[in-house]
């Protein structure tokens, strides 16, 4: 259940890769023109197919972007309980403060994380210790109840990750981010190559943290299905940009945005044998994108306006918001 407010403005927020070599400079448009909200305790779910800009935003968000990758304009802006913080006007000491005790992350793959010649002990020394501010035996036992509350036996601590299996693995990095009680997590593909039993744990342990911590979570994932079950509002990322955006019912029920439709045909359904029918075309390189809405090259419904001009995100419905002239009748 939602609370009042906005936890996280993020604000015409653009970051390309800026490439330059051999005389050549050109900028990937990964994120461009991207602006939403996320309201505290809520879940919020971001989806797309692949090299759409999902991870890139997410990595924006908590500002964890090195060169090539920089931010070229707009905000990101999170309301924690001590203040109003804008992330790229922080000093990195500032930034340091908060992340992991304010703002965690649950990177994709959990070896991305883990370090492979190190016990998992050291692993929550190295991101939670200074934060937590214990003597070590006071932090290892409270490390321990912080994952026996997420099913975990502390012997976990003294094993490597590679003696741990997948979702083993996965359930000590959220644990890894939850351990210091944040109030934002953004999680990137938390259950990619796992199987389907594995994911439902792991999802059902990431929305119980959530409640226990009353915190708000970005869940990325290219499965809707995903979605469907635990978000509360779904945005749709296409080509660096935000395309739709609505309460999860609504979205699935009604969406609005040709390329939101498809995916969402596309899911599958028990009974269901009809032939699923692949979208046309690929999606477009994000160093040269398509003048106007980036999807019309695919688009059933494209029309000449499609093609000269940018479609704004427009309210159509309370809370449902759509970049297409076509469902706004342009």
């Amino acid at each position: 259940m939602s609370q009042s407010g906005d936890i996280l403005t993020v604000t015409h927020l653009r970051a390309y890769y800026q490439l330059h070599g051999f005389g050549v400079e050109r900028d990937i448009r990964a994120v461009d023109d991207v602006s939403f909200a996320v309201r505290r305790g809520e879940l919020y779910g971001i989806a797309g197919e692949s090299s759409c800009g999902k991870s890139t935003l997410i990595k924006t968000v908590v500002g964890a972007i090195r060169p090539p990758l920089n931010v070229v304009g707009g905000s990101v802006s999170f309301s924690f309980r001590d203040g109003k913080k804008d992330i790229y006007k922080l000093a990195p000491g500032e930034i340091d403060a908060i992340r992991w005790s304010r703002l965690s992350y649950v990177m994709q793959g959990s070896m991305s994380v883990l370090n492979p010649v190190r016990r998992v002990r050291e692993s929550f020394v190295d991101f939670a210790s200074r934060h937590m501010g214990l003597d070590r035996a006071s932090f290892v036992e409270a490390v321990a109840a912080h994952l026996a509350r997420l099913h975990l036996a502390p012997e976990v601590l003294d094993a490597y990750p590679v003696e741990l299996s997948g979702g083993m693995r996965q359930r000590v990095t959220i644990a890894l981010a939850t351990v210091c009680g944040p109030e934002f997590i953004v999680a990137d593909e938390p259950t990619t190559a796992l199987d389907v039993i594995v994911q439902k744990e792991v999802l059902g342990l990431l929305v119980q943290v959530q409640r226990e911590l009353g915190a708000s979570i970005i869940l990325v994932t290219h499965d809707m299905g995903v979605h469907a079950n635990v978000a509360d509002r779904v945005g749709i990322m296409y080509a660096g940009r935000l395309v739709e955006e609505a309460p999860t019912a609504q979205l699935f029920s009604a969406p609005r945005h040709p390329y939101t439709a498809h995916l969402i045909a596309s899911l599958p359904r028990i009974g269901d044998k009809t032939h699923k029918e692949s979208l046309g075309g690929h999606p477009p390189s994000l160093a040269a994108p398509p003048a106007g809405c980036r999807f019309h090259p695919r688009c059933p419904l494209a029309h000449d306006l499609c093609r000269r001009e940018v479609p704004p995100m427009v309210e159509i419905d309370a809370g449902h918001r759509v970049a297409c002239f076509a469902a706004t009748g342009a």
